[in-house]
């Protein structure tokens, strides 16, 4: 199973840079990773440092990766770029140990980086086994998802979702979203050692762009902010979307061995959402070969997974 590690938000104050020292020395022991625990505990305290000084709340820490490949993040509201300062200088070891920038995460990391969030900024590093003496490691430093102008659908497949149940909807959508994160993060610094994340992150990347220019998902997202139950939503989908939705249940369940067998420190996928993705993509699969809707409360419980076959005319 997966070894979830939950959050930890820190308050305001530098006695937060002490509790997530300690956070994060524990975090290491939990999973049998005790030398790693001065660059953990050195790094995270630079980052926590810098966030408390320059970024704004909420602001919290936590572990995800793997037990080979841990890495720690530490998440702050701001939108603002840390500014990189990796010239170590004489001066700079006169300092203290805390707010020297991004110099000092790097000589803790064997890899580390950044990126914008809707919500705010994540800055992370993979602790090393020994300190540097200078930071060598280059970072990947603002990384997230290329925004690319898409035209929205004109032509395409009709696909309807009966009773989407919006709260679920909102869960899978989060889970997927951090799935996505993990393992193009992984694959980034790590592809050599998993391969599969880059081909589950290239899989992902191309059912995303076929939502993104599907027209009805507008309806959705005002049905998930009205608080509705449920919601009747009908979509004009790209003719690539059918095929691409049947490779993503496929992916959806590789990635989930894939977290189980790698022991990631994250994403466990509860029974509940599995349910609810294969109904999800399953209709995109089979409204394309031209069979009728299926609500989700009509589903059959033990249908077996839809495979894609082109629709009729």
């Amino acid at each position: 199973m997966p070894l979830n590690q939950e959050a930890m938000a820190l308050q305001s104050g530098l006695r937060s840079v002490m509790d997530a020292r300690r956070w994060v020395a524990t975090a290491c022991r939990a999973i049998g990773r005790e030398d790693l625990l001065e660059a953990a505990e050195m790094g995270t305290a630079e980052l926590v440092a810098n966030a408390l000084i320059h970024a704004r709340p909420p602001i919290h820490v936590r572990m995800r990766g793997t037990r080979e490949h841990p890495r720690v993040e530490v998440f702050d509201g701001s939108h603002q770029p840390p500014a990189p300062n990796l010239r170590m200088t004489e001066d700079d070891e006169l300092l203290s140990t805390i707010g020297r920038g991004l110099g000092l995460v790097a000589m803790c990391a064997t890899a580390w980086g950044a990126e914008i969030q809707r919500t705010g900024k994540v800055v992370w590093f993979e602790p090393a086994a020994q300190i540097a003496e200078q930071p060598e490691v280059e970072g990947d430093l603002f990384e997230p998802d290329a925004i690319e102008s898409r035209r929205m659908v004109t032509e395409g497949q009709r696909v309807v979702l009966l009773e989407l149940p919006t709260q679920i909807y909102a869960d899978f959508q989060r889970h997927y979203q951090e799935l996505r994160r993990e393992l193009r993060l992984l694959a980034l610094a790590h592809g050599d050692a998993y391969p599969l994340a880059t081909s589950l992150s290239s899989a992902f990347r191309a059912f995303d762009d076929d939502l993104s220019r599907a027209q009805g998902m507008a309806d959705l997202d005002i049905a998930l902010e009205d608080g509705d139950e449920q919601v009747d939503v009908e979509l004009l989908v790209t003719t690539t979307t059918a095929s691409n939705s049947a490779r993503m249940i496929d992916m959806l369940e590789l990635a989930d061995a894939f977290c189980r067998s790698e022991r990631l420190l994250s994403l466990a996928t509860p029974a509940e959402q599995k349910a609810f993705q294969r109904w999800f993509l399953g209709e995109f699969v089979r409204q394309a070969a031209g069979e009728l809707p299926e609500s989700w409360s009509a589903r059959p419980r033990n249908s077996a997974v839809p495979r894609f076959a082109p629709g009729r005319p």
